[in-house]
């Protein structure tokens, strides 16, 4: 995924350079300036281009005025170079525009090495070929190999489900056993396929960014959406495992029998959600019964006993009150699952 929008980044800021280049060169400016714009100008999506070109403009502005106040009183000497850059820095940051804080910042220090006659002149020019960089940079970034994000998207969703899957049948199985060492190895891999997600979810909303000036047709907006819930319905389940890793499970009060069950609803659960053809929502239905029913019955023991004043809740319940939990979700995820797999193709096009 990386190497693939790399490489639209690299050859969007080539096509950027070389038309930005070019137009200046065509009305006598130099280029230096504007390149430098174009450069930084090409963003994730278009929405942040404009954006964020729209803070740079300004910026640019007071870089270049400060340069052209210094220069006059200073000329080119070292005090020049720190007023104006420490001044830019400062204002930029004053008035909040971070955003445009580099570019204004080179501008700045830039202009002081080529700029020593007609200086209200080389200000307006300065204005003039970041104006060009600006508009050259978002107009390739819109119209040239636009940002599309739903294959990476639709990817990263197939395989952070299966490995939540897996996560999902180990966590319980290590939990059953009271295997601690196992348990730490389950929360390694959580915490790589939490970040793995949360990439996804900032391409989501780049896409959605994207929806602005690229709308989709409605059956594609539909499936993207439905994408979209997923990876929420799976940072949720992420939740709920994250839950039962940090609360310590000791001993537990079932016998072979009991934990055969869970042992046999979880791993169903887990290759329903890991393969969705071997869903069936008859048995889905009747296996979260079985733990809802389980749930009830040692909640209800454990409000008989005589100790149950205490505050420490057994770990029992809260593994079942999590599977019930797990249970609800991944019926809600494997309904959009259905409804995507229907014209899955239609992401990529």
């Amino acid at each position: 995924m990386k190497k693939r929008l790399g490489g639209s980044r690299i050859i969007k800021t080539g096509l950027a350079v070389l038309l930005t280049a070019w137009v200046c060169e065509l009305i006598g400016w130099p280029p230096v300036f504007a390149v430098i714009t174009a450069i930084v100008t090409i963003e994730p999506t278009v929405s942040d281009s404009i954006k964020k070109g729209i803070v740079r403009f300004p910026a640019s502005a007071i870089g270049s005025a400060y340069a052209v106040i210094f220069i006059s009183l200073f000329g080119n000497s070292p005090i020049t170079y720190t007023l104006a850059a420490v001044l830019t820095i400062a204002t930029c940051f004053k008035l909040n525009l971070h955003a445009g804080l580099l570019v204004a910042t080179l501008t700045s220090v830039a202009m002081v090495e080529v700029i020593h006659e007609h200086l209200f002149i080389a200000f307006l020019i300065r204005l003039g070929t970041t104006t060009i960089g600006l508009v050259i940079s978002t107009a390739v970034n819109m119209f040239i190999l636009p940002p599309d994000y739903r294959e990476d998207i639709f990817t990263n969703i197939g395989k952070i489900t299966n490995h939540t899957a897996y996560l999902i049948n180990k966590i319980y199985s290590d939990s059953i056993s009271v295997n601690k060492a196992n348990r730490t190895k389950s929360s390694t891999l959580l915490i790589k396929l939490e970040k793995k997600l949360n990439n996804t979810l900032r391409l989501i909303q780049f896409q959605k960014d994207e929806l602005k000036y690229h709308p989709l047709v409605a059956s594609e907006e539909k499936l993207f959406l439905q994408l979209e819930e997923q990876a929420k319905l799976l940072q949720k389940m992420h939740g709920r495992l994250e839950y039962l890793l940090h609360h310590p499970m000791d001993d537990l009060n079932w016998n072979e029998e009991e934990k055969e069950l869970i042992h046999t609803v979880v791993q169903e659960l887990a290759d329903s959600l890991q393969d969705k053809r071997r869903f069936d929502l008859s048995i889905h239905l009747e296996n979260k019964q079985k733990i809802t029913s389980r749930f009830w019955q040692d909640r209800t023991n454990f409000m008989k006993n005589t100790e149950s004043h205490s505050t420490t809740i057994q770990p029992e319940i809260i593994l079942l009150y999590e599977l019930s939990t797990l249970f609800n979700l991944v019926e809600r995820f494997l309904k959009e699952d259905r409804d995507n797999s229907k014209e899955p193709e239609r992401m990529m096009t």
